[in-house]
């Protein structure tokens, strides 16, 4: 990135004249209308589109996948082949990907690719076809870039995804050569750039705080959602403004049931909460609300405010005049990567004043964020100060669950990324109950040297982004928070207490399997039925954790500053992620262990297994020996 172009791009408020962009609809509320749900159950449409699709697609899907699996010649156990052959015993799937800026968006496509049945060399691998099954994928911050752009291009290939289909008028791919933070030839050119983002925000403005997050989520709009392509790049075009995250599910991949539920997660900046801070450089404390976007609904699970609202009606004050429109799909991805609360960018009101804004007036006036490569150490974040996102309006959950949520009395919430409690990976909406989650395939692309502004900034500044490297730090924290919101969700399974933990036992060089008890810790196995009773979803964790082990250079370590890639350099990170979801463990005679399709299908059916009261047996046994963290 580059410090001249970000203050050219960003902080100048300019003075131009509007063209509307995007139009934010005010109509008449549908008969029957329901301004907030209360409660920690999903909502009546998530279920029926879960229900559709476990009749419908998962079966056949199913199928496909013990095929694949079987085609690599281990031989699985009986109980795996009738369960993934069943109808009414079939296994909940989840994947859950890491924030983590371009890093995390790549190695979580790259572990995706690897479990897509569409990729010959993924079915060749045993892991092929799970994508397929997977009934809710969550994402923040950078994974919710990848979540976003995947499922707003109607579910393409990953190659297609990242690298567009060659067809004019299509998607043309992410633009990796154009820097997040571009820099234009002239500074009227850039100019010229700033006054696009703005005009495409204009109407918006006209009735409705808009902040830096806005800005941001336009400018990440041209990489990872349709209408934009290297040629129009800079071009005056809607460059994906209307794609709205609940018209989703008109999208043929929706109607047809063949794509798991998107959820993005973001965290709430509140004024009125004190907690303790996840270490690590975090600015969130970890007692703060989370709230998650899915096409159906917007809101919080956790028990404190346990209240949702229509995500296509975000920004509707009441029960009879409906505001349609605001829901734009890279806006809500761009909150949930929107780091710049911790920088102090506005101490308190939106940036944008000049469009409109009805922040109160006895708040003080913005100041400027410097220069990245400026009074670095002189920036003192407070998490008080919002140049985060302001996502609802007025009264959406004003008055909700006033004894138990901080935020009751407020008349707008403000929403900023994701991990800034320090959870990282999107765990939590795997717990809700009602989506019933078997397994969690946990993809990890955090670099928690690099997560916060501030050190992204002093690595700018410096051009150091230390290792690079996952250090299970997000499951920790996920760990800790449950300890708080556990009342209403299901049961996070047991993780090592702190990093050393993952580095000893070498979790990060395999995938691990949390939440299970191999035979060979129950001394009593042989004589009976008796296994511990899990309370909550199997957990396979994956890390961007280690370089190759086969000696060749690491390239998905990348840095969080990193904004521009090369088509080598996305082909090299989408390839090495890929061989570390299909190599498996070590074993110490060759570098991929021929077992890890095999053994990824026997987590799959772990949970259904056991409440049939079946024992493991053959591979299985042998896997969860191997893959089980006994800790």
């Amino acid at each position: 990135m580059r410090s001249g172009a970000t203050s050219r791009l960003v902080f100048l408020v300019l003075a131009v004249a509007i063209n509307v962009a995007v139009a934010l609809n005010v109509q008449q509320c549908p008969s029957g209308f329901e301004l907030v749900r209360r409660g920690q159950g999903i909502s009546e449409s998530e279920a029926r589109y879960v229900s559709d699709r476990r009749k419908k697609v998962l079966p056949a899907a199913f199928k496909t996948y013990l095929k694949n699996v079987q085609r690599t010649g281990v031989s699985l156990p009986k109980y795996v082949a009738d369960i993934l052959e069943s109808k009414e015993r079939l296994p909940t799937v989840g994947i859950s990907t890491s924030g983590g800026g371009y890093r995390a968006a790549l190695f979580g496509a790259g572990v995706v690719n690897a479990l897509d049945g569409r990729n010959s060399s993924a079915v060749e691998k045993g892991t092929g076809g799970l994508l397929q099954t997977v009934t809710h994928l969550a994402a923040l911050s950078g994974g919710s870039w990848f979540m976003t752009s995947l499922a707003q291009a109607n579910f393409p290939t990953i190659q297609h995804l990242i690298f567009g289909d060659g067809h004019a008028g299509n998607f043309a791919g992410w633009n990796p050569e154009v820097d997040l933070f571009p820099s234009t030839a002239t500074p009227t050119e850039q100019l010229l750039y700033a006054s696009e983002l703005l005009q495409e925000l204009a109407v918006k403005a006209q009735h409705f705080p808009v902040s830096l997050g806005d800005v941001w989520g336009r400018a990440l709009a041209r990489h990872f959602t349709n209408g934009t392509d290297p040629v129009n790049f800079f071009a005056n075009t809607t460059h994906g403004v209307d794609i709205l995250f609940s018209d989703l599910l008109k999208l043929p991949t929706f109607n047809s049931h063949e794509q798991p539920v998107p959820i993005i997660v973001t965290d709430l900046v509140s004024e009125h909460i004190n907690g303790s801070i996840f270490p690590g450089g975090y600015a969130i404390p970890l007692n703060t609300p989370m709230f998650e976007f899915n096409p159906f609904e917007t809101g919080s699970y956790d028990y404190a405010v346990a209240a949702h609202t229509p995500t296509k009606y975000l920004g509707t004050t009441n029960k009879s005049v409906c505001v349609t429109g605001f829901d734009q799909a890279m806006f809500i991805s761009g909150t949930s990567s929107n780091l710049f609360n911790e920088a102090n960018v506005t101490v308190g009101r939106p940036l944008l004043t000049d469009f409109g804004s009805h922040t109160p007036p006895h708040r003080p006036p913005p100041s400027p964020l410097p220069p990245p490569t400026s009074r670095l150490s002189s920036i003192r974040p407070t998490r008080s100060q919002c140049g985060s996102t302001r996502v609802t309006t007025r009264i959406q959950f004003h008055g909700v669950a006033p004894k138990t949520f901080s935020d009751s009395g407020e008349t707008m919430l403000t929403m900023c990324d994701g991990g800034e409690d320090g959870q990282v990976s999107p765990l939590q909406p795997m717990l809700v109950k009602d989506r019933n989650i078997d397994v969690i395939i946990e993809i990890d692309a955090v670099s928690v040297s690099s997560y916060s502004l501030l050190s992204v900034l002093s690595q700018w500044q410096n051009n150091d982004d230390g290792h690079g490297w996952a250090l299970g730090s997000s499951l920790i924290a996920t760990q800790e928070r449950m300890k708080i919101f556990q009342r209403g969700l299901r049961a996070f399974p047991c993780v090592p207490t702190n990093q050393s933990g993952f580095i000893s036992a070498g979790l990060l060089k395999r995938p691990t399997f949390f939440g299970c008890s191999p035979p060979s810790s129950l001394p009593h196995w042989p004589f009976g039925k008796y296994e511990p009773k899990h309370e909550g979803p199997l957990v396979v964790y994956i890390a961007n954790g280690a370089p190759p082990r086969d000696g060749s250079a690491p390239v998905t370590n990348t840095s969080t500053q990193q904004t521009v890639y090369s088509g080598v350099e996305m082909q090299g990170m989408l390839g090495q992620a890929f061989d570390v979801a299909t190599q498996g463990a070590d074993l110490g005679l060759d570098l991929v262990d021929e077992e890890w399709g095999a053994c990824l299908a026997c987590a799959v059916v772990d949970r259904a297994r056991a409440r049939e009261g079946v024992r493991r047996s053959g591979v299985c046994e042998r896997c969860f020996e191997r893959y089980c963290w006994q800790g």
